[in-house]
């Protein structure tokens, strides 16, 4: 369970970029399963077609979603919760699962400047890497991780 300590001091602001992380309940391997790792694509996109966000970065593990974000509207909090419902909803339904998908709670960092947007897009793009599901950034990935990058201006 998330300690609600981690929510003291968190606030979100529109055009703020955001490295999130959210891990799935118990660490279950959900989006091995190339179907579940589609319609977690679909949430993303739905999230981002509603207008609340703008991905520039994610990667999506076995067991956990690296993304990287600029807010547009509503708050960081209520974007993970329309994600994390979103995808918890279309898996559950498609594997006939009850119990929750996404652990309670998420990790988020604020971005300070471009150097830093940079420095945490190549950590989302080699997270296949260091966990060895492909041998370097940009190759072939094993079917247990899908990455998805929209284009990073040049500093």
């Amino acid at each position: 369970m998330a300690s609600p300590s981690l929510r003291l001091g968190r606030w979100s602001q529109t055009g703020n970029a955001y490295a999130l992380t959210a891990v799935t309940h118990r660490r279950h391997p959900w989006f091995t399963d190339p179907a579940n790792a589609e319609l977690l694509i679909d949430a993303l996109r739905t999230v981002e077609r509603t207008g609340r966000t703008f991905s520039l970065a994610w990667v999506i593990m076995p067991d956990h979603l690296h993304g990287l974000v600029e807010l547009r509207t509503g708050s960081l909090a209520g974007c993970m919760q329309f994600l994390k419902s979103r995808s918890s909803r279309t898996i559950g339904k498609r594997v006939d699962a009850n119990g929750p998908l996404w652990q309670a709670g998420y990790y988020d960092h604020a971005l300070r400047s471009d150097e830093c947007l940079r420095t945490q897009a190549t950590y989302i793009m080699a997270n296949p890497v260091r966990a060895g599901l492909a041998a370097r950034v940009g190759a072939r990935l094993e079917p247990m991780a899908i990455v998805g990058m929209s284009t990073i201006p040049p500093l």
